[in-house]
């Protein structure tokens, strides 16, 4: 069991019937996606064609601050507010479409662009999935 799914079974009270299953693939690919992105944008400034990766760098950098603040937003449950939950994770998934979309035209070239670009599509995947959830 996951520290995430061990702190939401210690969660003193009722969930509101959320899917926690759902809840703790998101979260979890949440934090994994923003790592991968805060490493892939790192990578490319290493690279030695780093201008013409500026676009995924901003991409990367911007897709890890948003599912860095997703996953902050859904490991918090006192006084939940639905709306802003499914804002932010729309959010998360558009910025992780336009990461995995973006580092995917470098896949071919640098390692680290597909690794991040399978992280996003993981985690825009889990958004979506707990978005629907919601109901």
């Amino acid at each position: 069991m996951t520290v995430t799914a061990q702190m939401l079974d210690t969660y003193p009270k009722d969930l509101g019937g959320i899917d926690k299953a759902k809840l703790t693939a998101c979260i979890e690919a949440c934090f994994e996606c923003a790592q991968a992105c805060t490493a892939c944008a790192d990578a490319c400034l290493s690279e030695d064609m780093v201008a013409e990766l500026t676009k995924c760098i901003r991409t990367n950098a911007d897709c890890a601050d948003v599912c860095d603040a997703t996953g902050r937003v859904l490991s918090r449950h006192t006084g939940y507010d639905a709306n802003l939950t499914r804002a932010v994770l729309e959010a998360c998934a558009a910025a992780c479409k336009a990461c995995g979309d973006e580092c995917e035209q470098h896949a071919g070239m640098h390692e680290h662009c597909r690794i991040c670009a399978e992280a996003c599509r993981r985690c825009e995947t889990a958004c979506r999935e707990l978005i629907a959830s919601l109901g």
